[in-house]
C-alpha cells in the first residue's frame, strides 16, 4: 500500500536511486554510498540510518522485500527492491527539488549573524580554520574524480566544488578585511547601533 504523499528524504532517495539499479541488501547500500563519496550528501555513518529511511521506504510501499541473499562468510541477509510505485516518486521528487531552493537551515548562517559576541581576532582565527577545512574539502573532491568518469556522474561533486570554490573566496575576502581592520567591531560600535537601530 502506497502512502498518497510519501515525506519525502535525501536518504530515501539516495536508497531510491540504488535501488533503480539492483535489488540490494542494506549493508551494500551503506557500502556504496561511501564508495562513491555520497555519504557528503547523506549521513550514514550509523548503518540504522539506511535501515530506518529503507523501513520508511517499505511502510511507504516505495521499496519491498525481494527475497534474500547469502555472501560466504555471512548471515542471509533480506534484499530490497524499488516498486513501481518507488520509481514514480523518485522521478516525483526530482522534479519538485530540482528547480525549487530547499527552506534549508545550515549551522554557518546562524553562527555568522552572531559574530558579535565575540572578539574580531577571535573571528579571524576561527574563520582561518574553516578556510584550511574548506580547501582541504575542495581538494578532496578533485582527488577523488575518477579520470575519465562522464560529468553526469560526477555533476553533484561539481555542483559541490562550485559552492566550496565560492565560500572560500569569500571566507578569504573576510579574513583579509579582518586583518586589516577594515572589518571590525567593539562593545561601543555595537551599543550605538543598537540604539540606532533598535
Amino acid at each position: 500500500m502506497t502512502s498518497d504523499n510519501p515525506r519525502r528524504s535525501t536518504l530515501g532517495m539516495v536508497l531510491l536511486a540504488l535501488l533503480m539499479e539492483a535489488p540490494m541488501h542494506p549493508y551494500r547500500m551503506q557500502q556504496m554510498i561511501k564508495e562513491r563519496g555520497q555519504d557528503q550528501l547523506v549521513n550514514v555513518a550509523q548503518r540504522n540510518s539506511v535501515y530506518q529511511a529503507l523501513d520508511r521506504l517499505v511502510r511507504d510501499g516505495l521499496a519491498r522485500p525481494g527475497g534474500s541473499a547469502r555472501e560466504a562468510g555471512r548471515p542471509e541477509r533480506t534484499v530490497y527492491e524499488i516498486t513501481p510505485d518507488g520509481e514514480a516518486t523518485m522521478r516525483l521528487w526530482l522534479i519538485a527539488m530540482l528547480p525549487t531552493p530547499a527552506r534549508e537551515f545550515p549551522e554557518f548562517p546562524a553562527a555568522l549573524a552572531f559574530i558579535a559576541v565575540l572578539a574580531p581576532g577571535q573571528v579571524r582565527e576561527l574563520l582561518g580554520r574553516r578556510l584550511a577545512e574548506q580547501d582541504e574539502r575542495l581538494a578532496t573532491i578533485h582527488r577523488q574524480a575518477p579520470p575519465g568518469l562522464p560529468r553526469l556522474f560526477l555533476i553533484e561533486d561539481e555542483y559541490r566544488a562550485a559552492m566550496l570554490t565560492a565560500e572560500i573566496g569569500w571566507l578569504r575576502q573576510v579574513i583579509s578585511d579582518l586583518d586589516s581592520g577594515s572589518f571590525t567591531w567593539d562593545r561601543e560600535m555595537i551599543e550605538q547601533t543598537a540604539r540606532l537601530f533598535g
